[in-house]
């Protein structure tokens, strides 16, 4: 990956930090220009982790305003994840934490900023059980840090400017708990039921992103996804972890009977439903986001392995499914997410683009692709890079 050393980093000037600006790669996505009122930029928070880079990437593929791209880079966040960008003005990477209220107000102030689209968060549900402290700062403090730096920022613009400014926070569809077999699919008038450390950290930024549109008249826009799949995924969650698994010949761990149910969705499309929540969601609102494809997890190593049988077939020939071992299942393991995303497609006109089918063919071409991102996350070297120009 070349081209670093012409791009600039900014780092927030806290100590132990000092360096330089990150870039990131654009992405094939259609074009959908967002109209550019009163502002000059949008601050995406969180953008050099899986979700967020790929919505930085699919942004600038699609247009010219540029975007602040604000990341801690804890262990997920991986700045190569943009090189792609490398010289172009139209990003400016900071390395910072959401926690971090002055900068976030020098940030603000010193750009312009039109809208927040905020990713950051912990997000690993395993991660939160073993340590949920995590969760609680970054999920709960930080989502507060930001939203009364949003406050302060949006109630002094001029009135056109305020009309003009949206906070969309991305959440999850695990606030929501978990359904039975026969359940209807989570829509946005689900009672809030979280089960995990995760889930409930989500929930509260969920409740304080609410509560600062009702009590302050914040513009504030809430997306509830169901699972994301796609490039540039960290290989603790299922389906990258179960790819470079089989590549390596190693066992393919599957949690409890394999039963659980979740709801697939294509990172791609997800970064369109957020472009179309920012360009017309009422402010206020909440929009489900789902894949329309539910998949038990079993169903879903089932076809990855199908897809690497005929990708890159194993020397012996033996089919990459006799990999499959299953595991203790972690505690408090929800059963069932799906999502009815009929709001989203009724009001904004969003939809999918991807089937299951479609998307993790995709998703499994781009690993086989990419084995010097998987074995630079995999190895820790991603984190080296990020010492040397860094500084920690």
């Amino acid at each position: 990956m070349g081209g670093l050393a012409e791009v600039r980093y900014i780092i927030a000037s806290r100590p132990g930090l000092a360096g330089d600006v990150a870039p990131t790669a654009a992405a094939g996505h259609a074009r959908h220009r967002l109209t550019e009122l009163h502002a000059r930029m949008i601050l995406v928070t969180g953008g050099a982790g899986f979700i967020g880079s790929n919505f930085v990437l699919d942004w600038l593929a699609g247009t010219d305003e540029p975007v602040v791209n604000l990341d801690k880079l804890t262990y997920a966040g991986n700045v190569r994840n943009l090189d792609g960008l490398a010289g172009d003005a139209r990003h400016r990477f900071v390395r910072g934490d959401i926690a971090d209220q002055p900068l976030l107000e020098s940030l603000l102030a010193d750009h312009a900023v039109r809208a927040i689209v905020h990713f950051a968060a912990e997000s690993h549900v395993d991660r939160s059980i073993h340590g949920p402290g995590d969760f609680v700062d970054t999920n709960i403090v930080g989502t507060f840090r930001l939203l009364e730096a949003a406050r302060a920022y949006w109630s002094a613009l001029p009135q056109a400017s305020r009309d003009a400014f949206r906070f969309l926070h991305v959440s999850t569809d695990e606030v929501f708990g978990t359904l039975a077999a026969g359940d209807p699919p989570f829509s946005e008038t689900n009672q809030y039921l979280p089960n995990s450390p995760y889930a409930a950290s989500k929930a509260a930024s969920d409740h304080l992103v609410r509560g600062y549109h009702h009590t302050y008249g914040l513009p504030v826009l809430t997306t509830n996804c169901s699972n994301n799949y796609g490039p540039w995924q960290f290989p603790e969650k299922l389906i990258p972890l179960i790819i470079a698994n089989a590549l390596a010949g190693k066992p393919l761990p599957i949690y409890g009977d394999g039963r659980q149910i979740r709801d697939w969705l294509y990172v791609g499309d997800h970064c369109s439903a957020i472009r179309h929540v920012l360009e017309s969601g009422r402010a206020g609102e909440v929009y489900c986001v789902g894949g329309s494809s539910e998949k038990a997890n079993i169903d879903v190593v089932q076809t990855l392995c199908g897809i690497l049988d005929a990708e890159r077939p194993r020397a012996d020939g033996t089919p990459y499914a006799s990999l499959i071992t299953y595991v203790k299942d972690r505690p408090g393991h929800d059963r069932r997410y799906a999502i009815d995303a009929r709001k989203i497609t009724a009001e904004l006109g969003w939809q999918p683009a991807e089937t299951f089918e479609t998307g993790m063919r995709r998703t499994v071409r781009w690993y086989l692709d990419h084995q010097d991102w998987v074995a630079d996350v995999t190895s820790g070297g991603y984190r080296d890079w990020i010492a040397k120009h860094y500084g920690g």
